[in-house]
C-alpha cells in the first residue's frame, strides 16, 4: 500500500522534517509443533514463519506497516499481512513494543516508529506477492531463516518466546 493519505497530510505542513509514527510488525506462524499441540512448538518443530521481500531493498523481513489513526495494532496486523501477502491470520498476542532506528527515505522525508509486535496465528490464503512493496512471499521454516534485518529478528525473537509477558527494550539496553 502506498503512503497512508494521514502521512502525506502531514508531510504537506511539515515538509520532511522527522515523524514519530506508530509502525506494526507481524509474526505470523503457521505449523504444530511435534507434540501435535498448536503452533506453540520451538524452532526446528516445524513451524513456519511469513516472510516477504522488499522491493526498495531486496531484504526478507516480516510484513509491516504503519498503525492509521484510531486503528489497532492487532487490524494493523491483520490488514498489512492481507495486503502483502493474500494470506488472513488471527491475533494470539502482543510480543512486544520498542522503537525502530531513525530512517532517511530516498525523497528525504525523516521518521522514526514505534515498533508493536504482534503474533499472529495463520488462518487461510495462498502466500503470494499482493501489493508493490514486495517482489516475494515465503513460508519459512524456523531453523531455516534467511538473514533477517536485526530489528526484524528481534521481532520474530519476542514473537517466539513462549511467555505470557510482552517484551520491550530495558532503559540500559536503548
Amino acid at each position: 500500500m502506498p503512503t497512508p493519505e494521514f502521512v502525506l497530510s502531514l508531510r504537506e505542513k511539515v515538509g520532511t522534517d522527522h515523524l514519530w509514527l506508530p509502525g506494526c510488525k507481524a509474526v505470523v506462524l503457521r505449523g504444530r509443533s511435534a507434540d501435535g499441540g498448536g503452533v506453540d512448538g520451538g524452532v526446528g518443530s516445524g513451524r513456519e514463519v511469513l516472510l516477504v521481500r522488499r522491493m526498495d531493498n531486496g531484504r526478507w523481513t516480516l510484513p509491516a506497516g504503519i498503525i492509521e489513526p484510531g486503528e489497532e495494532p492487532a487490524s494493523t496486523a491483520v490488514r498489512e499481512t492481507l495486503e502483502e501477502t493474500n494470506v488472513t491470520c488471527a491475533p494470539r498476542r502482543l510480543a512486544g513494543v520498542g522503537t525502530t532506528h531513525p530512517v532517511t527515505y530516498p525523497n528525504g522525508d525523516r521518521a522514526q516508529y514505534l515498533d508493536v509486535v504482534m503474533v499472529m496465528d495463520y488462518v487461510s490464503g495462498e502466500a503470494r506477492v499482493n501489493d508493490d512493496e514486495n517482489t516475494d512471499v515465503g513460508w519459512f521454516c524456523l531453523d531455516a531463516l534467511p538473514d533477517l534485518p536485526e530489528l526484524h529478528a528481534r521481532a520474530l525473537q519476542w514473537g517466539l518466546a513462549e511467555t505470557p509477558e510482552a517484551r520491550f527494550v530495558a532503559p540500559a539496553e536503548a
